[in-house]
């Protein structure tokens, strides 16, 4: 019976402290026009992801300092840039979707040649001082570009190829 009386207690407590010390708060009616304002205000403050920013002046931080690009793509150059593609980018990058890392469809309209290859050639450097690729660091949850050790041909190559996508 003891037993009985002490555990009543105990949950009387327990409800007597779970029940107390709260404040009424207003009550608000809903209102279409309250939710359509802050649905804008939303849409509004989403900002741009960093992989579909704009930043054609920026040429990042390597050797590359002027790529000029032909009228029409090299088709050679293309095809071995596409190996180097498969061979080397596809764990981390899809073409036309993004994955690990971004896609590089439609890239050229989003980025400079140099910077491209630049951040090929010289991936560390560019995370520690480019503050677009600290950028897209973080958009694709720290991954980084890791060093693959292409030259200057093979990510001109790399180039060509983006282009034909």
């Amino acid at each position: 019976m003891k037993g009985f009386i002490r555990y009543n207690i105990y949950v009387f407590l327990l409800v007597l402290i779970g029940c107390g010390g709260k404040e009424e708060k207003e009550k608000t009616s809903f209102s279409y026009e309250e939710k359509r304002s802050t649905e804008k205000t939303t849409k509004k403050s989403e900002a741009t992801p960093p992989s579909k920013q704009i930043h054609l002046e920026n040429k990042g931080i390597g050797p590359i300092t002027s790529v000029n690009l032909d009228k029409n793509i090299d088709r050679n150059m293309a095809a071995k840039g596409a190996e180097i593609f498969k061979k080397l980018c596809t764990a981390c990058h899809k073409p036309d979707k993004k994955f690990i890392g971004p896609a590089p469809k439609d890239i050229l309209e989003r980025r400079s040649p140099e910077w491209i290859m630049n951040i090929m050639l010289n991936p560390l450097e560019m995370i520690q001082k480019d503050d677009l690729t600290k950028a897209l660091q973080k958009e694709f949850n720290g991954a980084i570009m890791p060093l693959q050790n292409v030259n200057e041909a093979d990510a001109r190559a790399l180039l060509e190829y983006f282009r034909t996508l």
